[in-house]
């Protein structure tokens, strides 16, 4: 199969879930024997822009003529069975959808989060759930400066949103949710569901496992409040002045909240701050531990690093709420806590350490599960599958004569 790969790359400066997922899938691809193009952009290429092209970055969110016109002319040359696109912010915009179309290529989306239905894709506001703008307009996003805490940064997202919401819904032949719960969440918002499939991002297998019981309790990401980092060093208080767990916390990773985390682990025989890890060192941190740590406070789409802890044979505590809830396996594979509650998660750690022999059947089940859910093998299947349906989707629709209403809409924003 003949697939044309379209994202536009997170910053380097900050680690990428989805970044990651993409290599991933092209590796899977190629290994298999696929070919596969990319059409990229790079948000890391905006600092040597000029100050005028800085300037004009925000204008370009809601639609890139120029991508339109570059991307068309190489699927027309190069005539690929279907283009994947994942994220299209901020240097490529839905104007990659009209390039499909003026083809006439299939498209499939992956959603790797809520900007379908949120302007900064996190349905979260001052550190809570929120779900305002689900099935209405963006408005109160603006109004609230959902993005970066800025009015006026919002606006290219919300404007975005709002006049290229039917080009979404008509020009992608089969959307890729990473979870049921985003799923669920996206029908709500009145997205066509008979192209919503659900497809769970996969892992690849680890070149290394849990063995023995593990020497520490591991959060491995971003360092942002939605991740519950708060929540987390709130509970990890709780747990050490009821008298530890035996082994230390270790916080692995870099973000906004990097200062207030070292400040906090400073000087702490509990606490090891570690820093940004490259994904071999990520790997081993894993396998070294009792359990993960996975407290966001907003509804994760998916939780890359629980299946990363499956795949070693480690259990996780995770929140509650949002994909968590069909990841873990609760008292099975891992623990759920109460979402917010620093107490409950405090227990939650405390319940996973108190118990190796149980720790470590859950540990077993967890790699069961992801054996079963999350392989390569299973990823590559499930992703071929839904690849197939779209391009016979367009195929029907070229014998019918038909088009999507996407073709046409939009294109002088």
């Amino acid at each position: 199969m003949h697939v044309l790969v379209v994202h536009n790359r997170y910053n380097s400066a900050q680690p990428s879930g989805e970044n990651k997922v993409v290599d991933q899938e092209v590796e899977l691809l190629r290994a298999a024997g696929h070919r596969v193009e990319l059409f990229e952009r790079r948000s890391d290429d905006i600092g040597a822009r000029s100050l005028l092209g800085k300037v004009a970055v925000p204008l370009l969110v809601p639609w890139n003529p120029a991508v339109r016109t570059e991307l068309a002319a190489k699927l027309r040359a190069e005539r690929p069975d279907v283009v994947h696109v994942h994220n299209v912010f901020p240097l490529l915009s839905p104007a990659v959808l009209a390039a499909c179309a003026d083809a006439g290529v299939p498209a499939v989306a992956t959603l790797h989060n809520y900007t379908q239905v949120c302007p900064p894709g996190t349905l979260q506001r001052d550190g809570r759930p929120c779900t305002e703008c689900v099935g209405s307009t963006p408005l109160p996003a603006v109004r609230h400066g959902c993005y970066r805490n800025s009015r006026l940064a919002t606006v290219p997202l919300a404007v975005s949103l709002s006049v290229n919401r039917r080009r979404w819904w008509t020009g992608v032949e089969r959307f890729l949710c990473i979870s049921a719960a985003q799923r669920d969440i996206l029908v709500s918002s009145g997205m066509p569901a008979e192209r919503l499939a659900v497809k769970h991002n996969f892992v690849p297998e680890p070149d290394i496992r849990r063995e023995g019981s593990g020497e520490q309790v591991l959060y491995l990401g971003r360092l942002a409040e939605a991740k519950g980092v708060r929540l987390l060093m709130a509970a990890w208080d709780e747990v050490a002045a009821s008298g530890g767990v035996g082994v230390p916390l270790a916080i692995a990773g870099t973000g906004p909240l990097e200062k207030e985390v070292t400040a906090w682990a400073a000087g702490r025989d509990d606490v090891r701050y570690v820093g940004l890890l490259d994904p071999a060192e990520c790997r081993k941190a894993i396998a070294r531990s009792v359990a993960v740590v996975a407290p966001s406070t907003w509804l994760e789409a998916f939780g890359l690093v629980v299946v990363e802890a499956m795949a070693a044979g480690v259990p996780t505590v995770a929140a509650g709420h949002g994909a968590f809830v069909e990841l873990v396996e609760d008292g099975v594979t891992g623990l759920l806590h109460q979402p917010g509650d620093a107490a409950s998660l405090a227990s939650g750690i405390r319940r996973i350490a108190a118990d190796p022999d149980r720790n470590r059947e859950m540990g077993e089940a967890a790699r069961r599960r992801y054996e079963q859910g999350f392989s390569p093998a299973v990823g590559l299947e499930r992703l071929l599958e839904e690849y197939r349906t779209a391009i016979a989707g367009r195929s029907a629709q070229a014998r019918g004569g038909d088009t999507h209403a996407g073709r046409g809409d939009g294109d002088s924003t």
